[in-house]
């Protein structure tokens, strides 16, 4: 609904004829002025906090692109050679200086981008605001707005008529899919960053519903490896502390999921001299998790015995009524997986009645009838954005290295592909490792002939 006051903003299409997109698209290029015109808040191509944030995110996001440096030769190399010209990409994602970086990289490509966040509490608003005022890319995004304000910046990028989705837990895709599928017909592909988001595409995979090929960049060895694992490791862990200032050390951790952002999460822990537990479903990452030195039980029997929990699952209520029942006073709970739906918060609010406080910003501290106390950290969202920084800028050089990669991938050869869900083609993966090696200025070796001849060969033997 406008409200008195609001400013418009009219979005123009600037596709040029020169790419041939499917032949159903070429009669839905022009935007109709009603549906060009989308409200905005202020004055910016966007909807920000405040634009008067902008040179601070300017100064924050080039100081990101210092340890960037793989994404920079992209970023140089796209535009040379415009990759993308001509192509309008809607980006729902976590709105961070690598954020910002990535689709700076996607523009200088050739580009026109809409972005939108992926988390209401993940956006770093000064970014936001550089992105709209003085990079020109349409930004709707404010850290903390409600469910109503989160869709309707979708909406507002799904407006923008994209080619190409890129998502960060496939809410983008996924509004599209349901509720305007008359834009799929300009649309040739996506991208997608996360575990969550990826588990969603195969289910539509499976359902015959994936409306163009997407490529998993969370499937990149070089992406959930890194990101995942030491990327999310290391914010997760930071995020908690800056929630609380709870000491790591001799505190009792159980971590929900043993994948690659377990393994990281557990071994940070670990590190900070923390005991740790670790729940699972999966025989075989229970089993590993066993191997590297970690209690494992199932989450009936940790319940009582953390201190801090930590879900990184990408699943459904994996900390439950009964769960929260057995918890000892004053234990911590939190989420790094990508939506809140890890934490069953309905549960918590009816133990308590709904009794709680706040006793510093990140905290909801739930009062249950016999007095113990259970603190829900970030609203039960993904904690390491909602109270931290997220990943380090070197960790996010690779994820949206292949991102950008990816996208450029997509534009090229989306004629010879499939609805499918597509892994990063391997040659790319393995640019962005080079990459990366080159940048820290590490050299490895490079096989001989002969070497080269016995790994393909079967006559060799004793």
């Amino acid at each position: 609904m406008v409200k008195p006051g609001m400013r418009f903003l009219l979005f123009e299409s600037r596709f040029s004829g020169d790419r041939s997109l499917p032949p159903e698209a070429g009669t839905s290029m022009s935007l109709s002025r009603k549906e060009s015109i989308l409200p905005v808040l202020d004055q910016t191509r966007g909807d920000v906090k405040d634009v008067a944030l902008a040179d601070e995110g300017v100064a924050r996001i080039e100081w990101a692109a210092s340890f960037m440096p793989v994404l920079g030769q992209i970023r140089e190399r796209f535009a040379k050679t415009r990759p993308l010209a001509g192509l309008r990409i809607g980006a729902c994602l976590h709105v961070t200086t690598e954020t910002a970086n990535l689709v700076l990289a996607l523009q200088a490509g050739g580009a026109e981008i809409h972005l939108c966040a992926s988390n209401p509490l993940s956006t770093q608003d000064d970014v936001a605001a550089a992105l709209a005022v003085r990079y020109n890319i349409p930004t709707f995004a404010i850290k903390g707005e409600d469910n109503a304000t989160y869709y309707r910046h979708i909406e507002a990028v799904v407006g923008s008529r994209p080619n190409i989705s890129m998502d960060d837990g496939c809410d983008l895709l996924t509004t599209i899919t349901t509720k305007h599928p008359h834009l799929l017909a300009d649309m040739i592909g996506g991208c997608e960053e996360t575990t969550t988001g990826v588990v969603r595409l195969h289910a539509m995979e499976k359902d015959g519903v994936l409306p163009f090929p997407v490529i998993a960049v969370n499937d990149a060895l070089t992406k959930h490896m890194f990101d995942n694992r030491y990327g999310t490791g290391q914010s997760t862990i930071d995020g908690v502390i800056r929630a609380t200032n709870v000491l790591i050390a001799g505190h009792t951790v159980v971590v929900v999921g043993y994948g690659w952002c377990g393994r990281g999460v557990a071994s940070r822990a670990k590190g900070l001299g923390a005991h740790v537990i670790v729940t699972e479903i999966d025989p075989r990452k229970a089993l590993e998790a066993a191997m590297d030195g970690f209690q494992v039980m199932p989450m009936s029997e940790a319940a009582s015995r953390g201190d801090v929990f930590i879900t990184v699952t990408g699943n459904y209520h994996v900390i439950r009524r009964e769960h929260f029942a057995a918890m000892k006073d004053g234990a911590i709970v939190c989420n790094s997986g990508h939506f809140n739906d890890e934490l069953d918060l309905t549960a918590i609010e009816d133990i308590s009645g709904g009794k709680k406080t706040r006793p510093r910003e990140f905290i909801e501290r739930y009062e249950f009838p016999d007095g113990r106390t259970v603190c829900i950290l970030g609203e039960g969202r993904l904690i390491n954005l909602a109270a931290g920084e997220g990943h380090p800028a070197a960790v996010m050089d690779m994820s949206f290295a292949n991102q950008a990669l990816a996208t450029s991938y997509l534009a090229e050869q989306y004629k010879n592909l499939e609805k499918k869900v597509y892994s990063v083609p391997d040659d790319i993966d393995q640019e962005v490792a080079r990459l990366k090696l080159a940048a820290m200025k590490i050299a490895i070796d490079t096989p001989t002939a002969e070497q080269l001849k016995y790994m393909t060969s079967w006559s060799e033997g004793t």
